[in-house]
């Protein structure tokens, strides 16, 4: 039985975990909450508290990762609001503990903001141009482990994720004078997050980089108005100027290579 270590079993990595130990992969996983070990253990996970930290990381990880063959790294920067961490540092920390460990193969979820925003259509091999630090930080990130020579990394950027319980629309509505109504959606539901990353495992597709957004890219306001409308809210307000538009992307490389099928296509 192939074992699998989830760092991060949060609103993607514990529904992931789930569907992993179903199709018969036993299953580690990393939450920082002491309230929350017991609730991985109830999904049938191996719980384990990892703390991650520009300084160090925490002794419990080795644990973690022992008997693992394949890493998940599911755990984004926190850099929104006062929060400025070292992201890059905290994984940093954490790849000598991983060369010295079972672990010959790692996805690591990384983001479509890596590729910054200019109005165009954006592939896995467009060059990235990150216009936010958290974007910045997770392409160094992404170079570090892609080089490493002890272990094969897979590199899969999602674009916004969304899922029954998590959509944006629930910010936007009511709102008014809503910047960029034209701008192109990119977005990825949480079955599909699942999905690709099921997918990359069971055809062993690493050393890869793909690009995961649904192939549906109506307008902004377009999207969140009728999605308004669907889920009873009240109706965004988008501005009337369109002054920058933005990036559409494309995930051709991930339904060829994978032969993968979206389950939520049009979101």
């Amino acid at each position: 039985m192939t074992q699998i270590s989830i760092l991060g079993c949060g609103w993607l990595g514990l529904p992931l975990a789930k569907a992993l130990i179903k199709k018969g992969f036993w299953v580690k996983g990393s939450t920082t909450s002491e309230e929350k070990l017991s609730v991985l253990e109830a999904a049938g996970i191996e719980p384990y508290i990892v703390q991650l930290s520009e300084q160090k990381t925490s002794e419990s990880s080795a644990d973690f990762l022992a008997q693992s063959e394949i890493l998940i790294v599911n755990i984004p920067p926190k850099l929104r609001g006062n929060s400025t961490e070292n992201f890059v540092s905290k994984i940093g920390n954490l790849i000598p503990i991983i060369e010295k460990s079972t672990v010959k193969k790692v996805i690591f979820v990384s983001s479509t903001s890596v590729y910054g925003e200019d109005n165009e259509l954006v592939t896995e091999d467009t060059p990235l141009n990150p216009d936010t630090e958290g974007g910045r930080q997770l392409a160094v990130v992404e170079n570090l482990l892609r080089k490493n020579t002890h272990f094969d990394t897979t590199i899969l950027r999602f674009g916004g994720l969304i899922g029954e319980d998590r959509n944006p629309v629930r910010f936007l509505s009511g709102r008014e004078n809503i910047e960029n109504p034209d701008a192109p959606i990119n977005l990825i539901h949480q079955a599909d997050c699942i999905g690709s990353i099921e997918q990359i495992i069971a055809l062993n597709s690493w050393n890869k980089t793909f690009n995961a957004v649904a192939p549906f890219h109506p307008s902004r306001k377009e999207y969140y108005t009728q999605k308004a409308t669907d889920m009873n809210l009240a109706l965004p307000k988008f501005a009337s100027a369109n002054n920058n538009i933005g990036k559409t992307i494309c995930s051709d490389k991930l339904i060829q290579e994978l032969n993968y099928c979206f389950l939520k296509p049009n979101l």
